[in-house]
């Protein structure tokens, strides 16, 4: 297998972690603390390509590969995570989604706003009452004929105070389960659309993340993506590669935290030398490295299996899942190398410790990610081409 990165992946890993270190870094625990949304930091990503990598150079995206746009989440999410989701959220589950799935009147009229940064989008699936289940949709679609009057509740959604677009998904015909279930493009200035307060949260304290009401929102024909009851399906097709989005993410997390455990490692002394020599912290952070690299090509295979367009819906769970206990894991560490100082925003590892935790909850909990692989492994789909191989040749 080749493991090598071509120019095009160095130059999207380069220009992100130059933009993350330079830009991001100073303000970022300021921001964190204020809960304030980073918009000069958006308008640059937008700007600078990282909130539409993956769209088609003919609605002005940059046309490239999903491992490119993994190397970019990875830089941008050791230092700043609030932005990191923003940008997730927008590449993964919008961009992605609208063109993959959408019409082409759609794509047309909203991803050349949504890859500049000019519009923002929210992905609209969880409700009160439908979180990991996300077959159990209380907002409902009523078909008037030319158009549906949307109504319902949707919460945790990201982007939700900032966004223009949402993807909203709401159920049609409650007596066919999800197979009613429907995608829907909602402008967020529409009559009926209404935004609650922002929430206070552990974690991505800068990004966004609010209830959003729909009352009675006439929503075009021509704005449900796909044929009617497509909905689910799109929603599960769309979160399976968001979750690779994520696990970049928690990689990322793992990995700043362990940057910043080894350069203070090799900065501060205790007993006559610097505490990286000793065994105890020395063999952290070689449990970190391995860890981190273990991670990592979780990450990168589930991005490769989906540009060469194979099945990568348990690579991208397996990866999800694995990253963020890495992340959670080796935050807890890095803050346990600083002692004290790792108590104390300053000095960054306890911010990525909260973020951390995020990772093993959104696109997807853990326990949701488990249930994922093992259908899979007992439908036999996992692994199993290369063991019917490997047995053939024994």
């Amino acid at each position: 297998m080749d493991f090598s990165l071509s120019e095009e992946h160095i130059a999207a890993k380069e220009a992100a972690r130059e933009f993350a270190q330079k830009d991001l870094k100073p303000g970022v625990i300021e921001r964190d603390s204020k809960m304030e949304y980073p918009a000069e930091q958006v308008r640059q990503m937008g700007e600078l390509g990282f909130l539409g990598m993956m769209v088609a150079p003919e609605y002005g995206g940059g046309g490239m590969d999903t491992m490119s746009y993994v190397l970019a989440m990875e830089e941008i999410s050791k230092v700043d995570n609030s932005c990191s989701v923003i940008m997730s959220v927008n590449n993964s589950l919008i961009c992605w989604g609208i063109e993959t799935f959408g019409s082409e009147e759609q794509k047309a009229k909203y991803l050349p706003r949504l890859v500049t940064g000019e519009w923002i989008g929210s992905f609209c699936l969880s409700e009160p009452e439908a979180g990991s289940d996300a077959t159990s949709q209380r907002t409902t679609a009523v078909d008037m004929g030319d158009h549906y009057l949307l109504s319902g509740t949707k919460n945790w959604i990201t982007n939700g105070g900032t966004s223009q677009l949402h993807i909203v998904m709401a159920q049609t015909e409650p007596e066919k389960g999800h197979h009613g279930i429907n995608a829907f493009l909602v402008e967020a200035d529409w009559e009926g659309v209404t935004v609650g307060a922002k929430e206070d949260k552990l974690g991505i304290r800068s990004s966004d993340t609010h209830t959003i009401m729909y009352s009675d929102v006439k929503v075009p024909k021509e704005n449900r993506i796909g044929e009617d009851g497509f909905g689910f399906k799109f929603a599960m097709k769309t979160l399976s590669g968001g979750r690779i989005g994520i696990a970049a993410q928690a990689l990322g997390i793992a990995g700043g935290a362990y940057e910043l455990a080894v350069a203070y490692a090799n900065e501060r002394e205790a007993f006559g030398k610097t505490i990286g020599k000793h065994q105890a912290v020395g063999f952290k952070l070689a449990s970190m490295a391995t860890e981190i690299e273990a991670a990592k090509m979780m990450v990168y295979r589930s991005a490769w299996l989906k540009d060469n367009h194979m099945d990568y819906d348990a690579a991208s769970s397996m990866a999800k899942l694995y990253a963020s206990e890495v992340a959670m894991r080796h935050t807890v560490e890095a803050v346990q190398v600083h002692g004290g100082y790792g108590f104390v925003k300053e000095y960054h590892v306890e911010r990525l410790m909260r973020d951390a935790k995020i990772t093993q909850i959104y696109e997807g909990t853990s326990e949701v990610q488990r249930i994922v692989i093992s259908r899979n492994i007992l439908k036999g789909q996992l692994y199993l081409p290369i063991l019917e191989g490997y047995m053939e040749k024994v």
